[in-house]
């Protein structure tokens, strides 16, 4: 079974206040944005891959292998100067159930057995009998971007093996799965605008009806990545002037300086470029942009003529 998994923009981003348990309560609106996406299959046993030949042909023949830990095996020059990221990389998991592949043409700095999608075969073998399985992801959305894409390579791998071994898991149950896998994996199961709660694992659906008035752009500015630990770094939560819902209640038009993304203070702080990228996108005619999660892909929303 082969699939794309999106990526997601967030209008607007309330970091509310910090929770006992170390996390942050939020609140903001999910929307799929279906102009990024990566592909994932996923086969078992010795069926046929769709997807291997090209990746191998496109990504290069010497792919480094892992079982357990790829640090432990010298993949990324661990104890060297110099650190490299092959543009292809390959796991199997010690118990011979999961190999997986991942290739991605900026390097895969990453332990294969650790990605979130090999993730979510083993918390589904948790509670049932699953088969041996391949995984292929070629990775085309940007990492540290803060447009989910990992989070939905894990969702999607959840359920491509719901429906893979009929495992009859409501979406509700599969979005129990996927928030142990990360806060914002449970969304892109259901995949359409959600109001995010909690930690962004609390969804409710929302109507949402821009797309014949408006068209969305998603800018990724190479060479920036964000890490979510850094952007907390100088969150400063408190509650917004205007509730969310309050706001997106009002025209597009209406949103700038109301409709915000707390983490643009201390990201902008670190990277002055991202806040030109902005201003640059509100003089190219946009009616809305913004940083889209905890940064550094940014988006722009433009009338429709």
């Amino acid at each position: 079974m082969i699939t794309n998994p999106n990526v997601k923009i967030n209008l607007g981003l309330n970091v509310l206040r910090k929770r006992e348990d170390g996390f942050h309560d939020l609140e903001t609106l999910f929307v799929p944005y279906f102009g990024i996406s990566d592909t994932l299959e996923i086969i078992t046993g010795d069926d046929f891959s769709r997807t291997s030949a090209s990746l191998f042909s496109r990504y290069g023949s010497e792919v480094p292998a892992s079982q357990g830990s790829m640090e432990r095996e010298g993949v990324f020059g661990v104890g060297t100067e110099e650190r490299t990221a092959p543009k292809m990389v390959q796991g199997i998991s010690e118990d011979g159930r999961l190999m997986i592949t991942i290739a991605r043409s900026e390097g895969v700095d990453w332990d294969p057995l650790k990605d979130l999608t090999a993730k979510a075969y083993y918390i589904l073998a948790e509670d049932f009998d699953m088969p041996p399985v391949k995984i292929f992801l070629e990775k085309t959305s940007p990492v540290g971007a803060g447009l989910g894409g990992g989070s939905a390579d894990a969702a999607f791998a959840l359920n491509m093996l719901n429906e893979m071994f009929s495992l009859e898991l409501s979406e509700e149950q599969l979005a129990g799965y996927a928030a142990r896998l990360g806060s914002d994996c449970a969304f892109f199961v259901y995949n359409r605008p959600m109001i995010g709660e909690g930690r962004g694992e609390v969804l409710t659906p929302y109507d949402l009806q821009i797309e014949d008035s408006y068209e969305i752009r998603v800018i990724t500015p190479a060479g920036i990545a964000v890490s979510t630990k850094d952007a907390y770094g100088g969150i400063r939560p408190h509650l917004p002037e205007v509730p969310l819902r309050e706001v997106l209640s009002t025209p597009v038009e209406e949103w700038d300086g109301v409709l915000v993304n707390d983490f643009e203070e201390t990201v902008f702080a670190r990277f002055p470029e991202l806040a030109a990228i902005k201003r640059s996108l509100y003089d190219s005619g946009a009616v809305y942009a913004s940083m889209s999660g905890s940064g550094s892909a940014l988006f722009a929303i433009y009338k429709r003529d």
